[in-house]
């Protein structure tokens, strides 16, 4: 399959990474990545950016060095409430929230708990990713938690990272999200979660594991731009963005 998106990026903003955004773009060009989600960590997790980074990141062009930049944001879930670190007024103006689930920011919970976070924060109107769902450090109802995105139209992300350095254990744990997800037709995005430039479009081991299992290309969202910008659109996102 073809990837024209990478929808969870960091640059040096997110105080862990490694990159500007100019790298991260000049990255995404080079690899023929079409669209590219800078996605910086909220404000509870260590060494992440103010809230005043999210709130002006209008000034960033729609599209630089030929590529498409969605200004958004990696949320943290700081409760099993599901409330994220960011306003919602800040929530509003993003073309892109991936919601996710990290140990630094919330303590790992019971599977009851860990579910519930998830299943809550899917409520949210303005979250259209959950972010590396296979982590084994928060253990899940997974079926309960796919079933949920299926109804609320939210996309599972299968993070590259996890495979390659982070999150030790996801690979069984994401194998089975994706059955499930092609059993309820739930959307997927395979995503990179650079850290650093060289890793914007790197979804080697991702892949694998869509294609053991077999997904169709129309189950997943970064294949297309016109798909991934009109599920935008329908969300009431990115509605200055045009795909001929």
């Amino acid at each position: 399959m073809k990837y024209i998106a990478d929808l969870h990026t960091h640059t040096i903003v997110s105080g862990h990474a490694y990159s500007t955004l100019m790298e991260n773009i000049n990255e995404a060009y080079k690899k023929g990545i079409k669209i590219l989600g800078s996605t910086e960590h909220g404000p509870t997790m260590p060494g992440g950016p103010h809230l005043f980074h999210f709130g002006n990141l209008k000034v960033i062009p729609r599209k630089v060095n030929g590529v498409i930049v969605l200004r958004g944001c990696e949320a943290n879930i700081i409760d099993y409430k599901g409330n994220l670190d960011i306003p919602d007024k800040i929530q509003k103006s993003l073309d892109l929230i991936v919601a996710s689930l990290h140990d630094v920011c919330l303590k790992p919970g019971s599977i009851d708990e860990n579910t519930e976070a998830l299943l809550n924060v899917m409520e949210n109107p303005y979250v259209d990713i959950i972010g590396h769902l296979g982590n084994p450090v928060f253990p899940i109802h997974k079926e309960k938690v796919i079933k949920k995105a299926k109804e609320k139209n939210i996309i599972i992300e299968i993070n590259n990272s996890s495979f390659v350095g982070s999150r030790e254990g996801s690979k069984e744990n994401c194998s089975e999200i994706v059955r499930l997800c092609k059993k309820y037709g739930t959307y997927l995005t395979l995503n990179s979660d650079s850290h650093f430039a060289t890793c914007i479009g790197d979804f080697k081991v991702a892949e694998e594991i869509i294609n053991s299992v077999g997904i169709s290309e129309d189950q997943i969202i970064n294949t297309s731009e016109k798909k991934l910008i009109n599920y935008l659109k329908e969300k009431g996102k990115a509605i200055d963005i045009c795909i001929e």
